[in-house]
């Protein structure tokens, strides 16, 4: 069942979600997050919360990224 959340901080450890766009005010990261693999209808899962919950660590395409608040909050996203 797929569902619409708000964010990375609403998932947690081991949750599986998909890429679905980027919100309106992340057009200064919008190029950065897409030149990492954050495309449309990429699927992830939360690796880790730094303790402050900042920054979060995600995988995707076989590989390790860590995205700082400010990025992950641009990422619109449904939980799968």
């Amino acid at each position: 069942m797929d569902m619409r959340i708000q964010g990375l901080k609403d998932l947690a450890i081991g949750d599986k979600g998909r890429i679905t766009g980027f919100n309106k005010q992340g057009r200064a990261y919008r190029k950065r997050l897409l030149a990492m693999g954050l495309t449309p209808g990429t699927e992830f899962s939360i690796v880790r919360f730094a303790p402050l919950g900042d920054p979060v660590e995600i995988t995707l395409r076989g590989f390790s990224l860590t995205l700082r608040k400010d990025e992950a909050d641009i990422l619109s996203i449904e939980k799968i």
